[in-house]
């Protein structure tokens, strides 16, 4: 019964887990790509500006970010709530690795490929979508799989700002029960099941590209 208890109190703060984790995954991964094109800028004021916004991203800690979102930030009498600096805030920090992965997975892109498309004539758009794109994701799948599964687990930290995700109520069922510390055994234990599809995910789509890129 008490264990019945302790997994409804998990599960309550199971939606809003999985939705800071895609949300915030989702928003690194659309700011990443100016990062990744900043990067590889050949502009050096361009470079160095885009570095210096990577490594403040990178250098502060995620928790950081939502105290300064969620306390600092407002417009007028409007300020964000705890689930909008949740997800920006992570999305910020998940968009400067991110960047680092796309663009290293990018730069393993033989250098063969860009010069023989060139010289057939691919234009710009096809050449990113049919052989360079699939080339670089293939590359990125597992480091982009692992950040999604490391955010999952990052996403934790929402619960500092009052977003009810896994820890805002396992903590809540502890202090209320005093039960203690068998609750986030079972909140554990549900981020290990949540990502376990990530890590199968990543496998298919692996292969999928593999294959594609073989053709």
């Amino acid at each position: 019964m008490i264990g019945m208890q302790m997994l409804h109190a998990v599960a309550l703060g199971l939606p809003l887990t999985i939705l800071v984790t895609v949300l915030s995954l989702g928003l690194g991964t659309v700011l990443a790509l100016p990062l990744v094109a900043g990067l590889r800028s050949g502009n050096r004021a361009v470079w160095l500006f885009t570095r210096g916004i990577v490594d403040l991203l990178r250098g502060i800690p995620p928790v950081v970010w939502l105290f300064i979102l969620y306390y600092g930030v407002s417009l007028g009498a409007l300020r964000m709530s705890a689930l909008q600096a949740a997800v920006i805030g992570l999305g910020l920090v998940s968009a400067a690795y991110l960047a680092e992965i796309f663009r290293g997975a990018i730069g393993s892109v033989h250098q063969g490929q860009w010069e023989a498309s060139s010289a057939l004539g691919f234009r710009r758009g096809a050449l990113w979508a049919r052989i360079i794109g699939p080339q670089a994701w293939r590359t990125a799948i597992p480091a982009y799989t692992a950040y999604g599964i490391g955010l999952l687990k990052d996403s934790s930290i929402a619960s500092t700002i009052g977003v009810a995700e896994i820890v805002f109520f396992s903590n809540q069922y502890a202090r209320q029960s005093g039960e203690g510390i068998f609750v986030f055994f079972i909140a554990a234990g549900v981020y290990i099941l949540l990502s376990m599809p990530l890590g199968m995910l990543s496998r298919h789509l692996d292969t999928k590209l593999r294959k594609a890129v073989a053709r």
